[in-house]
C-alpha cells in the first residue's frame, strides 16, 4: 500500500515558505492562547499517557457524547479519542475497506477518503454535488451508485468545502440507503457547531449501528494544533479494531490534548466559545458575501454552515494559476484552488481565523489580481 500525494497538500507543501501577508480561506476559527486554559491546568499533571483507558479520558469522551447529542444512544465504550479526525477516518477506512471494495464519496468533499481508498486498492465511486444544485447532496444519485458491492459511503457534513447541510431526514434516507446493503457510513463532523441557519443535524453514530461519527476540536475551537478528535461507533469491534491499529502506529493519544480539549469542552467554557466563534463567523461571512455581491469577477453558493465555501472564478482563470500568481507579488495572499477538490473552475473562500489573517486587505488584493488578470 502506497499512499499518494493529494492535490491539496501537495499545494500546501509548495506554498509553505511564501509567507502571505493576508488569507482568504481559513478554514478554522481564532485559536485560543495556552493561557486561556491554565486556570484549569493542574502544575502536577503527569505527560505519560492517561494511565486510564486506551480510548482515552473517560470525562473527554463524555464531553464528545454530550456535544453531539449521543447521550443515550452510544456508550462510552463507543467512543475513541484520535489524533484529530484525520486520525479517525484513517483508522476506520484502514479497518474496513479491502482491495476490490467499492467506496461511494462525495465530490466536492473532504479528499483523504478518496486517497486513502485509491491506496487500499478500493474502488471509488463518485456522487456529484452540482452547483447548479445548490451544492446540495444528490440522494438519488446516491441510491443509484450504491450497490451490493458497496463497502463504505464517506461524507462531511456540513460538507467541505461548500458548507452545505444535511438535515435529519436527508440523513435518515441516507441510512436507508447503505443499510439496504449492509454498508458502513462515515460521516465526518468537523464543522458541526458552526450552522448558521439552521440547526445541527444529528451525528450519525446515534442513527444507524455502522454509522461511524469524526470529529475534533480544530475547526469550530479553533484548537487545530491539539491534534484531538473523536470517533464514535455503536460497533464496538470496530473500535477496537480501531485502537489495535492505533496501538501499531501513534499507539496512543498525547495526553495534553486530551487535557485541554477536555476543558474545552466542558459545558461552562463550550457555550461561550461557540457562541464566540459563531459571532465572529457570522461577521466575518457577512462581510464575504457583500464583497463578493460587489465583485463583478466572482460568484459563490454561501456556506449554510462552517468556514469556507467555493466560489467561482470567470472563465479562462485556471485556479491553481490564480492561486499561485496570488501568492506573489504584489499580492501576497493565500488561498486553496479548487482543484484540490476537483473544481478547477473555483477556488476555496473561508472567513476563520483572526486579526492575524488580513482578511480585509486580502479581500482587496484578490480583487486587485481579478481586474489585472482580466486586464
Amino acid at each position: 500500500m502506497k499512499v499518494k500525494i493529494h492535490r491539496l497538500f501537495e499545494y500546501l507543501l509548495e506554498t509553505t515558505e511564501k509567507a502571505p501577508e493576508a488569507i482568504v480561506g481559513f478554514s478554522l476559527s481564532a485559536a485560543p492562547v495556552l493561557g486561556d486554559f491554565l486556570d484549569a491546568l493542574d502544575p502536577a499533571q503527569s505527560l505519560d499517557w492517561n494511565g486510564r483507558d486506551f480510548r482515552g479520558l473517560p470525562e473527554l469522551r463524555t464531553h464528545v457524547l454530550a456535544q453531539a447529542g449521543l447521550e443515550g444512544l452510544c456508550q462510552l465504550e463507543d467512543v475513541l479519542i484520535t489524533a484529530g479526525a484525520a486520525e479517525a477516518n484513517y483508522l476506520a477506512m484502514m479497518q474496513l475497506l479491502e482491495s476490490g471494495d467499492e467506496i461511494i464519496v462525495e465530490t466536492p468533499g473532504w479528499p483523504q477518503a478518496e486517497v486513502l481508498a485509491r491506496a487500499k486498492g478500493a474502488t471509488i465511486v463518485p456522487v456529484h454535488r452540482q452547483e447548479a444544485e445548490g451544492w446540495t447532496l444528490p440522494l438519488e444519485a446516491l441510491r443509484d451508485a450504491t450497490t451490493a458491492r458497496t463497502k463504505m459511503i464517506f461524507l462531511s457534513n456540513p460538507n467541505n468545502p461548500t458548507g452545505q447541510l444535511l438535515n435529519t431526514s436527508e440523513l435518515q434516507e441516507i441510512v436507508r440507503i447503505a443499510d439496504r446493503v449492509g454498508a458502513w457510513l462515515v460521516v465526518d463532523e468537523v464543522y458541526a457547531g458552526l450552522e448558521w441557519h439552521r440547526p445541527r443535524a444529528p451525528s450519525i453514530a446515534g442513527l444507524y449501528p455502522r454509522g461511524i461519527t469524526t470529529g475534533s476540536v480544530s475547526k469550530a475551537l479553533g484548537l487545530q494544533g491539539l491534534r484531538t478528535g473523536w470517533l464514535v461507533c455503536q460497533n464496538q469491534d470496530l473500535v477496537m479494531d480501531a485502537v489495535i491499529l492505533r496501538e501499531n502506529a501513534s499507539e496512543i493519544m498525547n495526553i495534553m490534548g486530551e487535557v485541554i480539549a477536555e476543558i474545552a469542552l466542558r459545558p461552562e467554557r463550550l457555550v461561550p466559545a461557540l457562541a464566540t466563534a459563531r459571532q465572529a463567523g457570522a461577521q466575518n461571512l457577512a462581510r464575504l458575501n457583500s464583497w463578493i455581491a460587489a465583485e463583478p469577477n466572482l460568484d459563490w453558493i454561501p456556506p449554510q454552515a462552517g468556514l469556507i465555501g467555493l466560489g467561482r472564478l470567470p472563465d479562462g482563470i485556471d485556479s491553481d494559476r490564480f492561486a499561485q500568481r496570488l501568492l506573489d507579488d504584489p499580492y501576497r495572499t493565500f488561498l486553496l484552488p479548487g482543484s484540490a477538490y476537483h473544481q478547477p473552475q473555483h477556488i476555496r473562500l473561508g472567513v476563520g481565523g483572526g486579526p492575524e489573517v488580513n482578511l480585509e486587505e486580502g479581500l482587496n488584493r484578490v480583487s486587485r489580481a481579478l481586474q489585472d488578470w482580466r486586464g
